[in-house]
């Protein structure tokens, strides 16, 4: 990680700055506001989250490897470069079929 990452008005690699770790998810808070957090995950193959719902809407950006995100029971393949909204109040959960990372932006 570079020592500006996560500074304001310094540019920063979503992927350089967290590591894969063996058999977890790893997460870093970029940003926190009352109004919403931005977080880093990293998920190693196998890894998930397990079904939940939030009240707000969230979006996962996948920055490497791809993401199987399920939504109200519908499966959605996302991979690096693509991004989907994840509904408030609506079941979802997370898991990687591969080792993959995420940028999460959830807004209240």
């Amino acid at each position: 990680m570079t020592p500006n990452a996560f500074t304001p008005a310094s540019v920063f690699s979503p992927a350089a700055s967290i590591c894969y770790s063996d058999h977890a998810v790893v997460s870093k808070i970029v940003m926190k506001k009352p109004n919403g957090q931005v977080t880093l995950f990293a998920f190693d193959a196998g890894e998930e989250l397990s079904e939940h719902t939030t009240p707000f809407d969230a979006m996962v950006q996948v920055v490497d490897g791809t993401a199987e995100i399920v939504i109200a029971g519908t499966p959605h393949t996302v991979p690096a470069g693509s991004a989907i909204i994840m509904p408030g109040g609506v079941p979802h959960a997370v898991k990687a079929p591969v080792p993959f990372m995420m940028l999460l932006t959830m807004l209240k």
